[in-house]
Order: structure tokens, then sequence, then C-alpha cells
């Protein structure tokens, strides 16, 4: 049997296919592509994707069994190649990871509400060793890890990679890659190089796919928006033990204490639950500060916007400054 295959492309049919997910008590979240199967008319399956990850999957119950999700998937992958984009990623339901594995998935991790897949000419296992070799990471060696955003980078963020590398032979720093953030990926990679290129011990690198961005999280079929950060967290830091801690020789995973932010606590509780369980160390450091107040990364950015860069000038590096002050245009 065929069906019509159709691109979703005007406001009208974007609301046809979140009430379609609706009844399968699914969101239609932020996507860059939308994709349905049509029987006479009628949406009887869809997905969607954003960047390298396909979401929003979802067929009517009367078509189950059909190989739709094949057919989803094939279309949609058709479209990542058209972008040259030849790895990608699934976030779905424990209970579906089936039907991807049997279309060549390779489940990285399930945690009891999403399961986590991928394909294509990439691996998790094949990424760490090329990184390991082009950062010369040695994976007989012990390393402590930081993962970090650094929105821009402060000297909150420099004290706390300068405590770790006093503590430690060899540290690597993450810095998160995906562009959700004021400041771009590369601009942040870059502050982060420049503030501590004094630290010979310190190795800074991009986070990549597999360190997970919450703001990049998949959340569609989470039935409540709690759920969303615990199901994040256990994920992100179920991935870090299993593979990174393993493949890369890590052993301590050193973070900033955060009273104010639900996020990070809950993410370093997460991290105090389940990194122990790989053999890793978990660091708490308490945060930097001038006078009583901790020195973050939004009160940097919120100083920024109303252009008072006198106020910042003690709160980052030079090197930050300097980038601040030649850049400010973009970001008062």
């Amino acid at each position: 049997m065929f069906y019509d295959v159709e691109n979703i492309l005007t406001e009208r049919e974007k609301l046809e296919v979140e009430q379609f997910l609706w009844r399968f008590q699914l969101k239609y979240e932020e996507v860059d592509d939308t994709i349905v199967l049509r029987d006479n008319g009628k949406i009887i399956a869809t997905c969607s994707k954003l960047g390298n990850v396909l979401k929003c999957f979802a067929v009517d119950d009367e078509y189950q069994g059909m190989g739709l999700t094949n057919i989803l998937v094939s279309n949609m992958t058709d479209k990542l190649h058209e972008q040259n984009i030849f790895h990608h990623f699934i976030f779905t339901k424990p209970e579906s990871t089936y039907l991807f594995e049997m279309l060549a998935y390779k489940n990285i991790y399930t945690t009891d509400k999403v399961a986590l897949l991928e394909t294509g000419n990439q691996n998790i296992n094949k990424y760490l060793k090329q990184i390991c070799k082009k950062y010369n990471i040695d994976p007989n060696k012990e390393y402590a890890a930081i993962v970090m955003n650094c929105n821009p980078f402060t000297l909150g963020h420099r004290y706390l990679i300068e405590t770790t590398s006093k503590e430690n032979e060899n540290v690597i720093v993450f810095v998160v890659e995906e562009d959700k953030s004021a400041f771009s990926f590369k601009d942040r990679i870059e502050l982060v190089k420049k503030g501590t290129e004094d630290l010979d011990n310190v190795n800074v690198i991009p986070a990549g796919n597999y360190i997970i961005s919450m703001a990049t999280f998949p959340s569609y079929f989470l039935k409540k928006e709690d759920d969303v950060l615990k199901v994040y967290t256990e994920l992100d830091c179920n991935i870090f033990g299993k593979y990174f801690a393993k493949e890369m020789g890590i052993t301590k995973r050193y973070m900033g204490n955060e009273p104010t932010c639900n996020v990070t606590n809950m993410y370093n509780s997460s991290m105090e639950k389940i990194l122990p369980k790989y053999g890793l160390e978990i660091k708490v450091i308490e945060r930097k500060q001038i006078g009583n107040q901790v020195i973050s990364a939004s009160r940097v950015r919120n100083l920024l916007e109303k252009g008072e860069l006198s106020q910042i000038k003690e709160m980052v590096p030079k090197t930050t400054y300097d980038f601040l002050v030649k850049h400010k245009e973009k970001y008062i």
C-alpha cells in the first residue's frame, strides 16, 4: 500500500501535526523539518528533526505494524544526507527502542524513561578514540574532567579549572558545543583556551555530540515538565560514566557548587549518585566570589547588556575582557 509523503511547511499544517501528536500525549517541540504520511488526506504518521536528531515520531494505531516507521526514517535520512549529515541520533521511549534497532540503530544508553540511539558513519566508541588521538589524550593515564558552557569564560570558571589543575596531573575541560548560548561555541572555546594558556596540564576540547546539552535535549515524549531535568541528567551522567570515563582514563569529575540554580543542583546531585558507580570520584569546589557575590556568567551577560563594562572587568580574565570590549556592539 502506498501513502503520500508530505513536507510540513505552513502554520496550519504544523497545527495539524501538533494535534496529531497530542493524541499520543506527545509534544511538538522545536524542529527544523517535519514530514507526515497521509492516507486519503489524513495524517497517519509523522516524524521531525532538529539538526542531526530525529524526534516527534508517531504512528496511528490503525496503521501499526505496516512498516511506517521505516518509511519515515528512510525519508528523513534522505533529507539529512542532502544536508551532508551522515550520522544522527534518535531519542525515544525505552519501549520503542526495538523499532529502531530493527532499522540498524545502535542503542547508546537506556534509562527507565529515555533511550538514545545512533546510526551512520560514526559511533561513540570510534568518536572517543578519534578525539583521544586528535588531542593527545592517553587513556592509560589518569585524568580529571570538567564540563563547562562558559557563556562567557569568567574568573569563576578559571578558578575551578586552576583548582583542578593544581590537584591533578592531567585535566580535560569539555566545552559544551551546541550553539544555544549568547556566545557562539567558537568564541566560547577560544576564550577558555586563551584564559588557560598558562596551565600546561589542561587540555581544552569540544564536548561533541555525546555530552548532551539541556538546551537541545528532546522532551517531546515526557509527560511531566518536572521529569525533563531528571531524565536528561540521568542519561547524560550515565553516558559520561560508561563511555567517556572508560575510554579516556577519566577518574575524577570536578564541578562548582551552585546554591541558587536548580538545574545545576540537580545535575550535580545526579553526578554524585551515578558517576561513582563507574569508579569516578566527584569533587565539588566552592564558587569564587567578589565580596559577597558569586562570579557568574549570567551576571556578566546582564552587565554587558547594560553596557557596564567597568564592573565586568573584575569578573573575567583579561583575555575575555579584551574580547568583550572589541565586540561590545554585538552584545549591548
